[in-house]
């Protein structure tokens, strides 16, 4: 591979992680669908599911214009306190992940900037999910940042790596991009021309082991010795 120009990095369960010791840092035991808005748990998870693309790619404004959109594809009402006790959950869900990002995360992003190297993010979001990024420790580190919500492209579709690559003016043949591999963003990567790399600190074995045709970095710490200067 050439000189590496640019590392592109995913957000959720690459640089930040909802779980800590296996269980999720904020439960969401108070969500019940059932209660507040007359759907089963399991009915609001494959409404939820169905809006995927259009929840990444900024259809939806919001969380609530997609509780909106659920609750009245069931023909159920949509009361405005439970609308505001999903919302407040939601966020507060959402942002734990960014107060407690741990050194090795900071080591490896330091590394890289003291080598000259452009860093990028690339997430697959919504509003409510990055509303803490700025108070985090991460921004200061990245040359540019694109969500989804707002490009109106998500991975894997090339577009939003080529965007990427555009917006930092570098050749997508010699970056590199980092990811726990969700939304197959590893083979989008690749399609796009960069290098993929599967991270797998964060997630455990029988989940990364289902990936198993990306070069694998189990620790922050690998990927500086993975760069050609």
């Amino acid at each position: 591979m050439a000189q590496t120009e640019a590392v592109f990095f995913d957000l959720y369960e690459t640089l930040i992680s909802e779980y800590k010791d296996g269980v999720r840092r904020v439960s969401r035991a108070d969500q019940n669908y059932l209660e507040l808005l007359g759907i089963s748990n399991e009915q609001f998870k494959r409404e939820w599911g169905l809006r995927q693309t259009k929840r990444m790619t900024g259809h939806f404004p919001d969380y609530p214009s997609v509780v909106k959109d659920i609750a009245a594809s069931c023909s159920v009402e949509c009361p405005e306190d439970s609308l505001e006790r999903l919302y407040a959950g939601r966020i507060e869900e959402k942002a734990a992940p960014f107060g407690d990002i741990g050194p090795d995360i900071s080591e490896m992003l330091d590394g890289l900037k003291k080598r000259g190297i452009k860093l990028g993010l690339i997430s697959n979001c919504t509003e409510e999910e990055v509303r803490a990024w700025e108070r985090s420790i991460l921004p200061p580190y990245f040359d540019d940042v694109i969500f989804s919500y707002k490009s109106g492209y998500a991975k894997p579709d090339i577009r939003i790596y080529e965007l990427a690559c555009n917006r930092l003016g570098v050749r997508a043949e010699q970056s590199l991009f980092v990811g726990d591999g969700g939304s197959n963003e590893l083979d989008g990567a690749r399609a796009a021309g960069l290098t993929a790399y599967h991270a797998t600190w964060f997630i455990p074995d029988y989940i990364s082991g289902k990936i198993t045709d990306h070069k694998k970095l189990t620790k922050p710490s690998h990927l500086l010795t993975e760069i050609r200067m």
